[in-house]
């Protein structure tokens, strides 16, 4: 898939489901989702989760989730959603998998928490389709067996997706369809404008629509004189229907922007601070830095370097990419 360049922790994939996390689950994992009693609420442990990531040192993450939902049978579960989104094998994936949950389990082992690990693969290799970890030595063995979702599967489900109300079946749809038309911009157009319609179609709130629409928009990217034909397309539609929803194409661009100089100034001020403590900062360290863009990571950083005893142990905290 080819979409736009994005922090490690920051995408619309990752905002939508931070946001729409019982829809994930009633669509991906629906067997799990019944079990679970969504009247009690969950609660997402992200900044916990990034501090295992950290420690786990295995390298480039994607989008993770660590989420705590209660049972129906009132017994208390932490899940971790370890989903993909870039495409890409990976020979080390179910070993970070066990990893991530051994270290979560090392952490929240509590009496009647369990950890449940779930993975939603989006790479284009149809065979690879990792479902565990295991090795054994001398009698001593060890498995991890996680349940895994392979968005190509859907390919041949299409008309099952455009009949399901659940919005991340237009997201699947969305990625499938940015796959099909990677070199076809014309009909890439044209269905990317299919989808958006849908999301008014289906009745979803404006929040929702908006949601979507930034997602479908970072999946399916299209050339500069097709965008602005894109652009004025849904405008029409949207005066047509008097519903303004994403005429807010110019209020996503300016929050964008607000987002952008707010990620900017966060990225200086993790320089500055290490400039004061240590005078000469190598420019591996700030190119290090400048890489990041999600803000929260950032505000981390910022107090990191404020503490920090060293250089050396800030670049060892820093994201490996």
């Amino acid at each position: 898939m080819e979409q736009q360049t994005q922090g490690e922790y920051d995408s619309p994939w990752k905002e939508a489901l931070d946001v729409y996390f019982p829809e994930f689950m009633a669509f991906f994992f629906p067997d799990a989702y019944e079990e679970i009693d969504w009247e009690k609420g969950y609660e997402t442990l992200d900044k916990e989760f990034q501090q295992i990531v950290q420690d786990a040192n295995l390298g480039k993450r994607l989008v993770d989730k660590l989420v705590k939902v209660w049972l129906k049978s009132n017994q208390e579960t932490v899940i971790l959603i370890h989903t993909e989104i870039q495409g890409q094998y990976e020979s080390d994936f179910s070993e970070r998998m066990y990893v991530y949950h051994y270290r979560i389990y090392d952490k929240y082992r509590l009496k009647n928490t369990e950890v449940v690990s779930l993975a939603v693969l989006g790479d284009e290799k149809k065979k690879w389709r990792p479902r565990k970890y295991s090795y054994s030595r001398w009698g001593c063995q060890l498995k991890l067996k996680f349940p895994i979702v392979k968005l190509l599967d859907y390919e041949k489900n299409w008309e099952l997706l455009a009949e399901n109300n659940n919005p991340f079946a237009v997201v699947i749809m969305a990625y499938l369809k940015s796959k099909e038309t990677r070199k076809a911009p014309l009909i890439r157009l044209e269905t990317k404008l299919t989808l958006v319609r849908l999301l008014y179609e289906r009745g979803y709130s404006r929040e929702m629509v908006i949601q979507l629409f930034r997602l479908i928009d970072w999946m399916m990217i299209l050339p500069e004189e097709l965008k602005r034909q894109f652009q004025t397309e849904v405008y029409n539609y949207e005066e047509e229907k008097k519903m303004p929803y994403i005429t807010s194409i110019e209020q996503i661009g300016l929050e964008k922007g607000e987002q952008i100089g707010i990620v900017k100034s966060a990225k200086e001020s993790i320089i500055t601070v290490l400039e004061t403590r240590f005078e000469n900062v190598p420019v591996n360290i700030v190119d290090a830095v400048n890489q990041i863009d999600n803000i929260q990571s950032l505000k981390q950083l910022t107090k990191t370097a404020v503490l920090i005893d060293s250089l050396e142990s800030f670049v060892d905290i820093l994201p490996q990419r």
